[in-house]
């Protein structure tokens, strides 16, 4: 069988060009997703402050859909543009529709300037980031990995699977030199537009350096032989062959991509800093050295799939994250915040209540108002990161028991949305007070967190993230025919990160909610990480070193 260099009619091309074009037009997609994702109290401020319910609800909604349900939207269309007119042009599309819509939220009107039509217009704009960023991935992956040798395609691909590391530490970058140039306050008024305008030069030089790239060799190859699939959607989903493949890549590795990634990258900082309580600063800290290790990490272990094979790689990092989620974040709460442990272990809190009065704050739209006592007390404690325990009242009335003290709860069944927010901030204000008289710490004391354990602890889950993610790429692309690869494989990944992750900080928070155990909503991951790992076992195949005309 020829090689890429020997096949006739192409123009060969060096891997590294490929390599740089592809993974540094990812990267800018992601700072492009990841700014976004860090501005987000900023935005919020200002494209969101004095909407009335209706108004809000209807924003919250947009871009809840923008984050997450438009991604598998993307991959469908542009799976289907990148499988009938090629790779090239479709994540060409991709990067300029993501960088042109970033650019222009740098330009919106505020809601003091505008009105509604500054929220609107940036509703618009995300629904344009969501869809693009679900054609990118595919696009990319595929096309590095049809160019690569069989041999050398996991350590190839790594490199896309870091571009997402690349992309956080420049969107980081860049926030934080322009927050340090003009102030916060300047940065909250206008500052804020700066990461965004700044993407006009990322998206040129991505965009330069992918039209000079020469369509995948593979597409090509189909092309000539007039093998090109006519209708991607209905071959990929319609014809259970095809259909099995893709329920194998979402169930044996995007449900614990999702649950594994997310939870080291994403739902760590919501743990350390909401629920332990460790400053900010310290959290982007901790981040920034996750993310600079793990760039390289993806690479290596993409590279060690090609030798031991993507299977083994991809279910040890599997194992390795069952093995650590309850343990290793015990080890990082008594690690980040020892007075937290030591108050719980002291003095235990209750909620004592009428359990009928209690929903399940499982709110993924941001828009659900909980507005019982029992809601009140159970989300302020939560958000507190405190643990607690739920008791039926003989009263009938809501109460937070702090060690011999009684915080009385009130419902806010019959107030007005700004009247509830009052009370809901009065709430938590009172439940703090008794707290800190009983020795609970108001934040976590840097000076006495272990931040060498931490370190140790994080990392040790970023090998596991590393390990499933570096070589997924090549094993995704691996798994489907050219014909329909970009549409088959683009799909199961952007439900796994989209929904399973994306759905991941809402839902562990109603489970810790629910329990009153702020370790309660690991076991989201646990689950989805456990479904892969037996799917994987019992019904992944090996592709490691397959060439790809004989899927």
């Amino acid at each position: 069988m020829a090689t890429i260099a020997e096949q006739p009619h192409h123009k060969p091309w060096p891997m590294a060009r490929i390599i740089i074009a592809s993974s540094a037009g990812t990267a800018f997609e992601w700072y492009d997703f990841f700014i976004f994702g860090s501005l987000a109290p900023v935005i919020s401020k200002v494209f969101f402050a004095g909407l009335d319910p209706t108004q809000a609800l209807i924003a919250a909604l947009a871009l809840f859909a923008a984050g997450f349900a438009f991604r598998p939207l993307g991959a469908l269309i542009f799976g289907v543009v990148g499988d009938r007119l090629g790779r090239k042009g479709a994540f060409l599309v991709t990067v300029s529709l993501m960088g042109t819509a970033t650019f222009l939220i740098g330009f919106l009107p505020t809601y003091a300037q505008a009105g509604s039509t500054g929220p609107i217009l940036l509703i618009i704009l995300r629904i344009l980031q969501g869809i693009a960023l679900g054609g990118e991935y595919g696009g990319a992956a595929i096309y590095v990995a049809e160019h690569s040798p069989a041999s050398k395609r996991g350590a190839s691909t790594g490199w896309i699977q870091s571009s997402a590391s690349f992309g956080l530490l420049a969107a980081l970058l860049v926030i934080v030199v322009t927050r340090t140039a003009i102030g916060e306050d300047e940065f909250a008024v206008w500052g804020w537009r700066i990461p965004f305008l700044v993407s006009a030069v990322l998206l040129a030089i991505s965009v330069w350096m992918r039209a000079k790239l020469a369509e995948s060799p593979e597409f090509c190859r189909l092309r000539d032989e007039g093998d090109l699939a006519k209708a991607p959607l209905r071959e990929s989903f319609g014809k259970w062959r095809n259909l099995r493949r893709v329920l194998i890549a979402f169930f044996g590795i995007m449900c614990a991509q999702g649950a594994v990634w997310y939870f080291t990258f994403f739902y760590m900082q919501v743990f350390l800093e909401r629920s332990l309580g460790l400053p900010s600063q310290t959290k982007d800290l901790l981040l920034i050295v996750m993310t600079v290790v793990s760039a390289p990490l993806y690479v290596y272990f993409g590279w060690l799939s090609d030798r031991l094979g993507r299977k083994p790689v991809m279910i040890g990092g599997m194992l390795l994250a069952l093995m650590l989620y309850f343990p290793a974040s015990h080890w990082i709460a008594n690690a980040a915040n020892p007075q937290l442990i030591e108050a719980q272990e002291r003095t235990p809190i209750f909620v004592d209540t009428n359990p009928a009065t209690c929903s399940v704050q499982f709110d993924p739209v941001g828009t659900a108002k909980f507005v019982s006592a029992c809601d009140i007390a159970k989300s302020a404690l939560v958000t507190k990161g405190i643990s607690f325990q739920t008791r039926r009242s003989g009263s009938g009335h809501t109460d937070v028991v702090v060690g011999t003290e009684r915080v009385p709860i009130s419902g806010g069944e019959a107030l007005a949305a700004p009247a509830l927010k009052a009370l809901k901030a009065k709430t938590a204000e009172a439940i703090g007070a008794e707290l800190q008289e009983a020795g609970y710490p108001k934040q976590a004391d840097p000076a006495r967190a272990n931040i060498t354990l931490l370190v140790v602890i994080l990392l040790a889950f970023v090998v596991a993230a590393t390990a499933l993610y570096g070589p997924q790429a090549a094993a995704l692309v691996e798994m489907f025919p050219t014909r329909i690869r970009y549409t088959a494989m683009s799909f199961p990944y952007h439900v796994g990160t989209g929904w399973v992750g994306g759905f991941l900080p809402v839902t562990s928070f109603a489970l810790v909610a629910v329990t009153g155990n702020i370790f309660s909503g690991l076991w989201y991951a646990v689950f989805f990480t456990a479904i892969s790992l037996i799917v994987s076992l019992l019904f992944l195949k090996e592709t490691s070193g397959r060439h790809l005309q004989e899927v």
